[in-house]
């Protein structure tokens, strides 16, 4: 059973501008990379349809989806960037990019639920895990892992699912959206202090929160995931694993300051992987989110799909 990848060509065309951090040749990348090292022949490969209202109102407020979307029309109609923030900014193009990443995690959830293949990867742009129930923010304009998971406990009837994210930063959009739903266990690492940083206290007791100091290494994050997420995943026994697979957390990234290695990311995934086989019959979808490092992003997205694809 192939691990399938989701993408789409619209998701490239959401630009930020020069010297942006979250560019386009991140997906470029990645598909170079693994054309090179020949994984792509281990994925199925599809591409992501448009989200539709009702996917994202999973997960955000009716006022926040609909002023979103006039926002992004006018600037689809305009032509002229709008920043949303110092960091978040729209495009021609991000609109249908943004629908067109929600849309991916959504029709990973499905084809893995319906066992059409047991993991998947959405290697998409925007990334979602910065965007809150009523704000875009780093980076981030719909809660692409957020909407996946209400989908698949909301539509698909899930009982309960875990979402794990290893961005150097702190997802807190998802913890906005999924605090409190005992139905959601969120497992995190994140460097502190860092942007935005929050974490430290937790918003729900459905959070393992590890904030981590600058330059820790993947030997000492090793540890914590055993002492810390493990037995809480165990015991949850969740039905479905979501990842936001961030892969700023490299040494090589310079928008964090940890000391991951490709290495980290495959143990890392391989313990997702056994939690996932243990409770979930092995599903498992992966989103992509940070990793600004070119080289490093690529590196790591093949050392993570080389586990979810078992070769």
């Amino acid at each position: 059973m192939t691990t399938a990848l989701f993408t789409h060509a619209e998701c490239r065309l959401h630009d930020m501008g020069r010297g942006h951090p979250e560019c386009p040749q991140r997906l470029d990348a990645i598909s170079d990379h693994l054309r090179a090292t020949g994984l792509d022949m281990a994925l199925s490969f599809h591409d992501a349809p448009l989200a539709e209202h009702d996917d994202l109102l999973l997960a955000h407020t009716e006022h926040y989806l609909l002023e979103l979307d006039d926002k992004l029309r006018e600037v689809e109609s305009q032509g002229e960037r709008v920043a949303f923030d110092p960091d978040t900014i729209a495009c021609a193009q991000t609109r249908r990019a943004a629908l067109r990443a929600a849309g991916a995690a959504v029709a990973a959830t499905d084809a893995v639920h319906r066992g059409e293949c047991r993991t998947a990867f959405c290697a998409v742009r925007p990334p979602g895990h910065h965007a809150t129930r009523d704000a875009a923010m780093g980076f981030c304009f719909y809660n692409n892992v957020a909407v996946a998971a209400r989908h698949a406990l909301d539509v698909l009837g899930v009982e309960r699912v875990a979402i794990i994210d290893f961005d150097v930063h702190h997802g807190n959009g998802t913890e906005d959206i999924i605090a409190g739903d005992e139905r959601v266990l969120m497992a995190s690492f994140f460097q502190h202090p860092l942007y935005p940083g929050s974490g430290t206290v937790p918003k729900g007791t459905n959070m393992v929160n590890l904030p981590v100091a600058p330059y820790t290494r993947g030997t000492e994050l090793r540890g914590l995931i055993d002492e810390m997420w493990m037995p809480r995943l165990d015991e949850f026994a969740p039905r479905m694993v979501f990842i936001s697979a961030g892969f700023d957390a490299h040494r090589e990234d310079d928008l964090g300051q940890l000391g991951l290695v490709e290495a980290d990311y495959e143990w890392i995934t391989r313990r997702i992987k056994q939690i996932a086989d243990r409770h979930a019959q092995g599903r498992i979808v992966s989103c992509l989110e940070g990793g600004y490092n070119l080289s490093a992003l690529a590196r790591s997205v093949a050392a993570h799909l080389r586990v979810l694809a078992d070769v």
